[in-house]
């Protein structure tokens, strides 16, 4: 029976150049990714430095050539990772993918429509990869942990969204007619705002009532406000506390990334990817830090 192509597994110079991409658990993969945090921290920087007049009158074709450096860099990084994969468009359509397309745009862009080069600064998500290079695969069990409580809560949150709708329109209406045009209350809709901006104790202060009336009913949006805001929070914290983490082996490696299919989390004894059946680049002694 032939090898499915998805399949074969990485060698030659391929091999060594997937493991110091995608592996931080070697020296070289290490090294690499600390440069490059370091890089993606100096780009966004850059970019951060020449919104300011005074500093792009004056640093600004310094800038420029930053910009561009690290996003000529950005793209070279960009295209070796494409080589070393077995399929390219499913990386280019993954999360990394598309945070890693996305940073090096802008400035391409930016040839077209100038105020453009500034949204480099998306760049700053690459610094997601943090979680996985510094090992802090606590924190992104805690964070599946957050997303599956929030997705098991949003039905309860919908309802009580749409409660919060429906109860500003009506307190909109009330302080319409009771304060009316003439003390800043133009229209149900200002007046809407105006519940929106108290209900959620922002409190601008653009429009106030002056009755004694509109006081009071001011008086209990406010307060019902600082009530409402506990209410997310305990449906959110119930499911949190409801949901038991899976546990994580100890050989578990969070940096070992399958290059069939990019997902992570495999054993550092495995040979193949657990969800795709594809072999695992497993670097020799000497490459492991």
């Amino acid at each position: 029976m032939p090898i499915q192509e998805n399949l074969i597994p990485l060698s030659g110079w391929r091999r060594k150049l997937y493991i110091i991409i995608y592996e931080a658990d070697t020296r070289a993969g290490r090294i690499f990714d600390m440069a490059l945090l370091a890089a993606i921290l100096l780009s966004v920087m850059c970019v951060m430095l020449e919104s300011v007049s005074s500093i792009r009158q004056q640093y600004g074709p310094l800038l420029t050539a930053l910009d561009w450096t690290f996003t000529i860099l950005f793209t070279i990084e960009y295209a070796l990772r494409l080589i070393c994969v077995h399929k390219p468009l499913r990386y280019v359509k993954s999360f990394f993918g598309v945070i890693d397309l996305l940073s090096i745009l802008p400035l391409y862009l930016g040839l077209f429509i100038p105020e453009s080069r500034f949204l480099a600064d998306i760049r700053i998500l690459r610094l997601l990869r943090m979680f996985r290079i510094l090992k802090l695969s606590r924190h992104l069990g805690e964070a599946a942990q957050l997303r599956k409580a929030l997705l098991a809560s949003q039905r309860k949150i919908t309802v009580f969204l749409v409660t919060v709708v429906l109860l500003v329109i009506v307190l909109g209406t009330l302080m319409y007619v009771i304060e009316g045009p003439e003390h800043g209350f133009t229209s149900i809709p200002i007046s809407i705002y105006w519940a929106i901006v108290t209900l959620t104790t922002v409190g601008f202060g653009d429009i106030t009532p002056k009755t004694p009336l509109g006081q009071a009913l001011a008086s209990l949006v406010m307060i019902t406000g600082y009530g409402i805001i506990a209410v997310p929070t305990g449906i959110v914290s119930a499911e949190i506390a409801r949901s038991t983490p899976d546990p994580v082996p100890e050989n578990r490696s969070a940096t070992r990334l399958c290059p069939h299919c990019f997902s992570e989390g495999h054993d550092w004894d495995a040979h193949f990817c657990k969800h795709c059946g594809g072999q695992l680049p497993r670097p020799s002694k000497g490459e492991v830090s």
